[in-house]
C-alpha cells in the first residue's frame, strides 16, 4: 500500500511538473507570437526564452502549429465561458445581446496576446488544427447568430440578415484589440458600456446604461 501511494505521488508530481511546462511553453509562445509574428518564431527561439533545449519542447508540443492551434482553441474555450456561458434561455433577446458583449469585451480586455494571435494568425493554421480552430469560431458565432434571430423573430430588433449581422458585430467587438491600451483614460467598463450601446443601436434597440456599474476588469 505504502509503495502505491509513493507511486501515485510520484505520478501527480510527474504531471504536476509537465503541465507547468506546458504553460511555460505556451506562455512564451503567446507573447512571441504576439510580438514577431508566427512565421518570425521557431521552436529554438520559444526554448530559449523559457532556458530550455529545443528538443526538450517536443515532449510536450509535436510541432510550432501544434502550440498554436493549442493557444488559439484555449483561447476560444475562454472566451465561450465569457460571452456564451451568460446566455440564458429565459432572458430578452436585447439581454443576452448585452450580455454576450460585455463578455467578448471583457474577455478581449483581459487577453489583448491571445485575440491578436486569434485574428492575426488565423492564416497560418494548417491542416485538421486549421478545422479544430474554425469550428469553435463558427460555434461562437452561431450563438451570437441565434440571439439576433429570435431577436428579429420577436421584432426586438431591426436587422435583414442575422448571419450578415452577426459577422458585422463581431468585426466590430474584435477592433479593441487594435486600439486598447491599459493606460488609457478610459475604464474598461465604460469601454465596455460603448460596445453595448454600439452593438444594440446596429440592431435598433434601445439601450440603458446599467443601475450598477460592472466592475473594471
Amino acid at each position: 500500500m505504502a509503495l502505491l501511494e509513493r507511486n501515485e505521488r510520484t505520478f501527480i508530481f510527474a504531471m504536476t511538473q509537465e503541465h507547468r511546462t506546458k504553460q511555460f511553453i505556451r506562455n512564451a509562445a503567446r507573447r512571441l507570437f504576439a510580438e514577431k509574428g508566427y512565421n518570425a518564431v521557431a521552436m529554438r527561439d520559444i526554448a530559449q526564452s523559457i532556458g530550455k533545449q529545443p528538443g526538450g519542447l517536443y515532449n510536450h508540443f509535436a510541432s510550432k502549429q501544434a502550440i498554436l492551434v493549442d493557444l488559439m482553441v484555449e483561447n476560444l474555450e475562454r472566451a465561450h465561458k465569457a460571452a456564451i456561458a451568460p446566455i440564458d434561455p429565459d432572458a430578452t433577446p436585447l439581454q443576452n445581446l448585452e450580455a454576450f458583449v460585455r463578455g467578448h469585451i471583457h474577455h478581449n480586455i483581459e487577453n489583448p496576446d491571445d485575440i491578436f494571435i486569434a485574428y492575426m494568425e488565423l492564416r497560418s493554421l494548417e491542416g485538421d488544427g486549421a478545422q479544430a480552430v474554425m469550428s469553435k469560431r463558427d460555434t461562437y458565432e452561431s450563438a451570437l447568430r441565434s440571439i439576433l434571430q429570435a431577436g428579429h423573430d420577436s421584432g426586438a430588433f431591426l436587422l435583414t440578415d442575422p448571419a450578415i449581422q452577426a459577422r458585422a458585430i463581431l468585426s466590430m467587438l474584435g477592433g479593441i484589440t487594435v486600439w486598447y491600451r491599459q493606460t488609457g483614460p478610459q475604464s474598461p467598463a465604460d469601454i465596455t458600456e460603448c460596445y453595448v450601446r454600439a452593438a444594440l443601436q446596429s440592431v435598433g434597440a434601445p439601450y440603458s446604461p446599467p443601475t450598477k456599474r460592472p466592475n473594471d476588469v
